[in-house]
C-alpha cells in the first residue's frame, strides 16, 4: 500500500514537471517567432523612400521596361528623369531650340561651278542636324539651274533646308573689275555685311569646300568668340618658312603666316557696327567705307584677291580675329608636302577644301575619290553603302600617292559622322513612341 502511493506521487509529479516543460517551451518559441519577425518590419518601414523624385531616379535607370518608366515619370519629375538618359538631355527643350535655330551658309558661284556648289551643298545637308538657310550669290546663267537642281531633291531632303538665291552685285567700285579679281565673283564675300543686313551670323565657305562632319560643330565655334572677335579662319600654312605669304607677299597679311579664307566664320552684326584701324586714315573706318579705299591702295601689289584684303584688315586689327585649327579647312597643302596638319591627324578631316582644282583632275586623287563619292550618293541609300565603303574602298588606289598615303585622314571623320547621323536619326524616330 505504501508502494503504491509512493508510485502515485511519482507519476503526478512527473506528469506535473512534464506540463511546466511544455508550457514553457511554448512561451520561450512564441517569444523567439516575434523577436525574428518584428525588427524586419521595423527595417522596412525606415527604408522605404518616401520622396517620389528618388523612387522616379532609381526605377528609370533600373526597370528596362519602358511602360514602367512612363509611369513614373507622370509624376512631374520627367524633365530631370529623362535629361539623364544617355543621347536625350532636356529632349522637349533642345527639340524647340533645334526648331528655332537656324544656321546661315553663304556661297559665291559663277561659270563653271554649279556641279561643285550643289556638290558642297548636299554635303552640309547630309550630315548637318540643325536647318540650314543656304544664302547663294549666283551669275544669272547659273541661278535658273540652281533652282531647277535643287528643286529636284526628295521632300525629306529639301526639308530640312531653306535657300535663297542673290545675284551679284556690288556695292561701290566698277563691278566688272570686282568680278574679275582673283576668281569670277570671289569679291562678292567682301559685300555680305552690307547685303544681308537682317542676318547676324553666317559660315562662308568657297565652292570647292565638303563637310565632312556635321556644320553644327563649326557653327558652334560663335560661342568661342571673346568680345572683340568678329570673325575666324585657318592659318594659310602651318609651316611659315614654306607658306606663301612669309615668303612673297608683297603687303602686309596676319600674323607670320597668313590666314586662308575659304572657311570663314562672321558675325556680320560685329562687323557693321566696328570701326578698323587702317593704313589709309588715322582713325577707323566701318567696314562698307573701308573696303574699296583699301582695295584701290594695294590693288596692284595683291594675288590671291579678297583674301589678300582680308589678310590687310586683320593684320591691323588682330584682335578681331579667332584662329581655328587646319582640319577646319584641309587643303593639298597639308599633304602634298609631307602631313604638317596634327589636328587631321588626330581627329581627320572637318571640312576638305579642294583648291588647285584637284577635284577635277588627277593630281591628287585622295580629293577626287572623297568629291565623287558624295556627289554620285543617291539620297534614298544608305549611307555606309553607298557612300563610306565605297571610298573606302576607292582609297585603295590613291595609296601611293601624296595625300593618298594616309587615308586615315580623310575616313576618321566621316565615318565618325554618319554613325552620329544615323544614331540621331534612330532617336528621331523613336521619339513617337517614347
Amino acid at each position: 500500500m505504501r508502494l503504491h502511493c509512493k508510485i502515485v506521487v511519482l507519476a503526478v509529479s512527473f506528469g506535473l514537471l512534464l506540463l511546466l516543460y511544455f508550457w514553457g517551451g511554448n512561451g520561450a518559441g512564441e517569444k523567439e517567432e516575434d523577436s525574428d519577425y518584428s525588427p524586419p518590419s521595423v527595417k522596412v518601414d525606415l527604408k522605404l523612400p518616401r520622396k517620389p523624385p528618388t523612387v522616379s531616379a532609381v526605377r528609370v535607370k533600373q526597370t528596362p521596361k519602358r511602360q514602367k518608366s512612363s509611369k513614373v515619370t507622370n509624376r512631374g519629375t520627367n524633365v530631370k528623369a529623362k535629361s539623364k538618359l544617355p543621347g536625350r538631355p532636356g529632349r522637349a527643350v533642345s527639340k524647340r531650340n533645334r526648331a528655332e535655330e537656324v544656321m546661315h551658309l553663304a556661297v559665291v558661284a559663277c561659270g563653271n561651278r554649279l556641279e561643285e556648289t550643289l556638290t558642297l551643298v548636299k554635303s552640309a545637308v547630309l550630315f548637318s542636324l540643325k536647318k540650314i538657310k543656304f544664302h547663294i550669290f549666283a551669275d544669272d546663267l547659273l541661278t535658273p539651274q540652281f533652282k531647277e537642281k535643287l528643286n529636284q531633291w526628295p521632300r525629306f531632303v529639301t526639308s530640312k533646308f531653306q535657300y535663297k538665291l542673290y545675284p551679284i552685285t556690288f556695292s561701290v567700285g566698277n563691278p566688272d573689275e570686282w568680278k574679275k579679281l582673283f576668281k569670277p565673283c570671289a569679291a562678292q564675300r567682301l559685300f555680305l555685311p552690307v547685303i544681308l543686313k537682317d542676318v547676324d551670323s553666317l559660315l562662308y565657305v568657297d565652292t570647292d569646300m565638303l563637310f565632312l562632319r556635321p556644320m553644327d560643330d563649326i557653327w558652334s565655334l560663335f560661342k568661342s568668340f571673346n568680345s572683340t572677335q568678329l570673325a575666324a579662319m585657318a592659318p594659310e600654312h602651318e609651316v611659315p618658312k614654306i607658306g606663301w605669304y612669309s615668303r612673297f607677299a608683297r603687303h602686309p597679311f596676319y600674323g607670320v603666316s597668313g590666314v586662308n579664307s575659304g572657311v570663314m566664320l562672321m558675325n556680320l552684326t560685329r562687323i557693321r557696327s566696328t570701326l578698323f584701324k587702317n593704313s589709309l586714315i588715322a582713325g577707323g573706318l566701318s567696314w562698307a567705307d573701308l573696303i574699296h579705299p583699301l582695295y584701290q591702295k594695294y590693288k596692284n601689289h595683291i594675288t590671291w584677291g579678297d583674301q589678300d584684303l582680308l589678310n590687310i584688315i586683320f593684320h591691323y586689327n588682330p584682335e578681331c580675329l579667332l584662329i581655328f585649327p587646319c582640319q577646319w579647312n584641309y587643303r593639298p597643302d597639308h599633304c602634298m608636302y609631307g602631313s604638317n596638319c596634327k589636328g587631321a591627324e588626330e581627329e581627320g578631316v572637318s571640312i576638305l577644301h579642294g583648291n588647285r582644282g584637284v577635284y577635277h583632275d588627277d593630281k591628287q586623287p585622295a580629293f577626287k575619290v572623297v568629291y565623287d563619292a558624295i556627289r554620285d550618293f543617291p539620297f534614298e541609300d544608305n549611307m555606309f553603302q553607298s557612300l563610306f565603303y565605297p571610298m573606302q574602298t576607292n582609297f585603295l588606289d590613291t595609296v601611293n600617292t601624296l595625300c593618298g598615303r594616309i587615308p586615315q585622314v580623310f575616313l576618321k571623320q566621316i565615318e565618325k559622322t554618319m554613325k552620329k547621323v544615323f544614331e540621331e536619326s534612330v532617336v528621331r524616330h523613336m521619339r513617337p513612341h517614347n
